[in-house]
């Protein structure tokens, strides 16, 4: 097998430069060699993640996007707005590997990893729009007997962060969940586990066809938050529930806050005592994504009891330390084609990444639609 493996692979780089220009290109690197305990996999799968826009595309203003060369030797470029760039300093004219996490077939193995050899495996660590990977073998997940690469190249990020909001709810003495992005492959995800683990889960969507979505996988608890019962249907299930623990994948605007007020004015339907500095049950809303890039707003009508701030995965999944992290990591693999199966808009080749057309597909982050990279199609 390792007498097939060629010299040099290709990888997907993002460079930034300090006059302000998105550059995406194809570069040819050598095919490295696996030391003592290392596994080198020709990848297969890596999705495309919000989590991984960031870093392909950063900024950028893809109004302005121009397309150099064809295939392989194709540039892309885009103008950065100036206002943006402070923020860029410590990546400015870096060409940076992109793709959070994948899956492949292990081709060579060093020292020490030889069993690996010829597996499937799932990987996290970056640079995964690639080619080639090297990377160690206590690092990855080998995927069940059957279980092809795409089933496992979105088994860390989706399923390892909806696992974990359920852990933050345990972990933190809360009883149930609200999620918003609640129709994502994410979501879908999430409503699974709650379902499966007897927990209530309030679903907050955009659009009727979203709240079919989730639905029909069974879900309770579906609020449309374009209805203009929105915020007495939020209140009721937030009274139902019990909920006080909140995964905002938005980020910007009020959203935040209409979730806060639902659970104070919940809260306050069951008190006895009337408090000018409310409930004191703690609320809480964590944001980990940024769907609305605008600022968020609350405007602290929710009592003196309440939170809301950042929340990462691999944080985390550092805090609660590597034993309960690789319990969570377990469960991912005994339900890979079922609770945590991931369904495919397109695949898609490192070429195919950079043209334009398929730029605008994936930067939609339209619910349902998830593309897979494919570095080993022509």
């Amino acid at each position: 097998m390792s007498d097939a493996v060629k010299t040099t692979g290709l990888e997907l780089r993002s460079l930034i430069t300090s006059d302000g220009e998105l550059r995406l290109s194809l570069a040819r690197v050598p095919t490295p060699e696996p030391g003592p305990g290392q596994l080198l996999v020709q990848v297969q799968a890596s999705p495309i993640n919000p989590s991984d826009l960031g870093l392909l595309l950063g900024p950028a203003d893809m109004a302005t996007l121009k397309v150099s060369g064809e295939g392989a030797d194709a540039t892309v470029t885009a103008k950065v707005p100036p206002q943006r760039m402070g923020a860029l300093r410590p990546r400015l004219d870096q060409s940076l590997a992109v793709g959070n996490e994948g899956a492949g077939l292990v081709i060579k193995a060093g020292e020490g990893a030889e069993a690996y050899l010829g597996k499937t495996v799932a990987m996290l660590g970056g640079a995964m729009y690639a080619e080639h990977r090297l990377v160690g073998a206590a690092e990855v997940m080998v995927l069940p007997e059957g279980a092809t690469a795409a089933d496992g190249a979105s088994c860390f990020v989706n399923p390892l962060t909806a696992l974990s909001m359920v852990e933050v709810m345990r972990r933190e003495g809360h009883t149930a969940l609200v999620h918003t992005a609640a129709a994502s492959n994410l979501g879908q995800m999430l409503n699974k586990i709650c379902l499966k683990d007897g927990v209530a889960l309030v679903n907050i969507v955009r659009s009727e066809a979203q709240a079919k979505i989730l639905r029909d996988i069974g879900a309770k608890y579906v609020l449309d938050s374009t209805s203009e019962t929105f915020m007495a249907d939020l209140t009721d299930a937030m009274e139902e529930t019990g909920a006080t623990l909140a995964f905002d994948a938005i980020g910007g605007g009020d959203l935040a806050n209409k979730i806060l007020v639902a659970m104070e004015t919940a809260l306050n339907r069951k008190a006895e005592v009337y408090s000018r500095y409310g409930s004191p049950v703690h609320k809480q809303v964590y944001i980990y994504g940024g769907l609305e890039l605008r600022r968020t707003e609350i405007d602290r009508s929710i009592g003196m009891a309440w939170g809301v701030g950042g929340w990462l995965l691999t944080y985390f999944l550092q805090k609660i330390g590597a034993a309960d992290a690789q319990k969570l990591r377990d469960r991912v693999m005994a339900e890979l084609t079922t609770t945590f199966a991931s369904h495919y808009t397109a695949e898609i080749s490192l070429a195919e990444v950079m043209q334009p057309e398929v730029i605008a597909a994936y930067t939609r982050k339209a619910t349902g639609e998830k593309y897979l990279v494919n570095p080993t199609k022509a």
